[in-house]
């Protein structure tokens, strides 16, 4: 069943919509163009179900990228971007606004992938491997394809399509 949230994060039963005297079903999840929304608009299922896919995938082309491949850093990298950073990028524009905890689940699976890459010790820390690779976190490419979607916005020709600035980040 679908809910409505409120402010004070109280449920409240959406009612039965029909269509030509037909019930429309309700479901707590809806996948639509490769984006999972909940009932709470939170993206926290959408956000699990990419990094499931990424662990996946992760580990499907590990011989690729992992600790005991003979390929070189930057290839690995490139690996990584084709494969891996497509999965988490995508949609990026609106499931960027969700809460930072919900971010940082994203950011965590970058930098377990990137130790990975590097092979780093435990004593390396993730900035020094953000900075030797010159990879953005995850916040970053949040910060920039939302600006570039609001660049967008701003110069098409449609009024209705102006931006607005409701992202806390």
């Amino acid at each position: 069943m679908l809910r409505l949230t409120n402010p004070s994060h109280r449920t409240c039963h959406c009612p039965a919509v029909k269509i030509n005297q037909t019930i429309i079903p309700q479901t707590e999840v809806l996948k639509y163009l490769g984006l999972h929304f909940n009932c709470r608009l939170n993206w926290k299922e959408h956000i699990a179900k990419k990094r499931k896919q990424i662990d996946l995938n992760t580990k499907e082309i590990n011989w690729l990228i992992g600790k005991k491949s003979h390929l070189s850093v930057e290839n690995k990298l490139l690996i990584y971007k084709a494969v891996i950073k497509p999965i988490w990028s995508y949609g990026i524009e609106l499931w960027g606004c969700a809460s930072k905890s919900i971010v940082i689940i994203m950011q965590r699976s970058q930098s377990k992938n990137f130790r990975a890459i590097a092979n780093a010790p435990w004593y390396v820390t993730n900035h020094t491997l953000y900075t030797d690779f010159n990879i953005p976190y995850v916040s970053d490419v949040i910060h920039e394809r939302i600006n570039k979607h609001h660049n967008n916005l701003e110069a098409h020709p449609n009024p209705l399509l102006e931006p607005t600035t409701n992202c806390k980040h």
